[in-house]
């Protein structure tokens, strides 16, 4: 075990400016500097990174922390050089550099290296490491090891070798999700006890959960951006050329934006990435490529514009929203057509594991029961993590509006027989659409060519709206009632959906599906701000020395500090000193710039 040198809770103080450890940081921290073996789960914006970065400034040695993105390693150490911690990164294409690195590593210059599982593996580098001191290895992202994991890199598995090639140094796992699979895996690769798998809240009460029906989704899109003007975003899309699409679409309509998908060149991805960092009001359009770590503490809110793979992923993504804990929001827009893409990914994917297979229609169907609950959101989510939530949270769209909910087992008895009565009458199949028209009686030219007003579930539906028959159709396919041919969009009547008629149960689905969430007064980060004047002059203040430096704005000081700041008012070093966030590095670096410019605001508003 490597020597103590420096005690967490003043580095916590001096280095990083807060006063108290929060969740499980202390508990794992105290893990580690007893040379335990830790696997942490911990959501996004909770501190995992200090619970690794206050071990290396403790302990005699370098810390190795595993990350899957070059980008990302490169945003932790230029946000780590802000609190005056050594760090680096070795990239292969920089030979100089990584001399230099490979230098101070040899002479214990180093508090942290971030490297990648492939790097970190290789022979020659295995080789170099046990010439030097290591005092933890931090495996980030650590989901990425198990293939039941929701973005499984198979580099990542053989981090399993660190237990026979380095067993007397630690390592601490970290994710932000996990499943039960997940976890064992993890557990079982890095030879970590179960009793050392600590396990934080998953619940962002920072985070609003909005989920609507596709009803034109670009009107949607605006409607729910022109709430969130001058912010920062992502708008994730299920495709390369929705992307591309959605991108050229916002720019249309006065918003920065910027793309991110596999289709696109390494150098525009890059460049795209940076400027989402560095801007303080723009919106990334991305595939799931994009965003994995991301470290921009001051995203305002994430879109899906397509349902996505699973919870595990959705959790992940909205958990890019509100890093910093302040209010933030996400939007989930969905339909029909999506629970038919998503299966199809699922059957079509390189994966020829039946069993891969099988679980992950189980975990489509589990985001599926979400964003179909009438249930309060929040509570659905944390269930499926294994965490009991159970009063209503008031800050997702079930909550601020709730929805009606009814027994639907006979208005599905009626959808099912028309899918049969039309497809035994024409022997052909019809779309849902068609189906619904039947219902409600319509003498549409379909109807009328094929004679299905002579059908007996002929204007059967007639007293049901068109959009809840639209939510019969969605629970249809949920269900595996029906199959919606893919290349038609014709719908089948399954074994299952067969079954039901023999044997039909409680179906709960909401009424009012079609709704306007109730007027709430929004949650905004300036609410609880005593000069708003002086948080957004203290904005600008933090953009112009971040562009003189280089950085991204938060890296000089979080939106959460900068509140603090405008409504503490320190007007001397020692006050600037209590403000959250404020350590000794950055007191010293920031400090005098700060109060300075503090002083002559209120002395030009009056004010003492």
């Amino acid at each position: 075990m490597s020597e103590i040198i420096n005690d967490p809770q003043q580095v916590l103080e001096n280095i990083f400016g807060y006063k108290q450890f929060r969740n499980l940081q202390k508990k794992t921290i105290d893990a580690v500097l007893r040379g335990e073996n830790v696997l942490l789960l911990m959501p996004t914006g909770g501190g995992k990174s200090l619970c690794y970065q206050i071990p290396s400034l403790c302990l005699k040695g370098v810390c190795i922390v595993v990350s899957p993105l070059i980008a990302l390693m490169q945003d932790q150490v230029s946000g780590l050089s802000t609190y005056g911690i050594k760090a680096a990164t070795l990239n292969s294409s920089e030979y100089s550099r990584n001399s230099a690195i490979y230098s101070a590593l040899r002479k214990g210059e180093l508090d942290l290296l971030y490297v990648s599982p492939e790097k970190l593996l290789s022979e020659d580098f295995v080789s170099f490491l046990k010439t030097i001191d290591i005092c933890l290895f931090a495996i980030d992202e650590a989901h990425c090891i198990s293939q039941w994991g929701h973005d499984f890199r198979p580099p990542y598995r053989q981090l399993s070798d660190l237990v026979s090639l380095f067993p007397t140094v630690p390592r601490l796992a970290l994710t932000a999700t996990a499943d039960k699979n997940t976890r064992t895996d993890i557990l079982r690769l890095l030879s970590i006890d179960a009793d050392n798998m600590f396990v934080s809240s998953f619940d962002r009460p920072n985070l609003f959960y909005d989920v609507k029906i596709k009803d034109n989704e670009r009107k949607q899109l605006l409607t729910f951006l022109n709430d969130h003007k001058n912010e920062a975003g992502i708008v994730y899309c299920a495709t390369k050329n929705k992307v591309d699409e959605t991108c050229a679409f916002l720019e249309q309509n006065g918003f920065c934006a910027k793309r991110y998908h596999a289709g696109i060149s390494y150098a525009e991805r890059q460049k795209a990435q940076s400027f989402f960092i560095h801007a303080e009001n723009v919106i990334m359009v991305a595939t799931i490529a994009f965003g994995m770590g991301i470290n921009k503490t001051n995203v305002r809110f994430v879109v899906h514009l397509d349902l996505p793979q699973n919870i595990e992923t959705y959790y992940q993504e909205t958990g890019r929203a509100g890093r910093d804990g302040l209010p933030s929001s996400t939007l989930l827009l969905y339909g029909a057509r999506d629970i038919v893409l998503r299966r199809s990914f699922i059957e079509t994917s390189s994966e020829t594991d039946e069993e891969y297979k099988r679980l992950a229609h189980k975990k489509l169907n589990a985001l599926l029961g979400y964003v179909e609950t009438a249930q309060c959101r929040r509570k659905v989510l944390l269930d499926y993590f294994g965490e009991k939530y159970k009063d209503p949270c008031d800050n997702c769209d079930n909550c601020v509006s709730p929805s009606e909910t009814y027994d639907a087992r006979q208005d599905m008895l009626k959808f099912l027989s028309c899918v049969y009565r039309v497809r035994e009458k024409s022997n052909i199949s019809f779309g849902a659409g068609h189906i619904i028209d039947v219902l409600c009686g319509k003498e549409t030219e379909k109807v009328r060519k094929f004679g299905h007003s002579t059908l007996s579930t002929f204007g059967i539906g007639k007293e049901t709206p068109d959009y809840l028959w639209k939510t019969i159709y969605r629970q249809a396919l949920i269900s595996e009632f029906v199959l919606l041919e893919d290349q038609h969009s014709t719908l089948e009547l399954t074994s299952k959906g067969k079954a039901f008629f023999k044997n039909p149960y409680e179906i709960l689905l909401r009424k009012n599906i079609v709704k306007t969430i109730k007027q709430k007064k929004e949650k905004t980060v300036t609410e609880n701000l005593s000069d708003p004047d002086l948080f957004r002059a203290l904005k600008d203040l933090r953009l112009t020395i971040a562009r003189e430096e280089d950085v991204p704005a938060f890296y000089i000081f979080s939106d959460k500090t900068l509140i603090d700041m405008a409504n503490k008012k320190p007007y001397s070093l020692d006050e600037f000193s209590r403000v959250f966030g404020v350590g000794k590095t950055k007191l010293e670096k920031y400090g005098a710039d700060f109060v300075l410019f503090i002083q002559e605001y209120l002395g030009q508003n009056g004010d003492s």
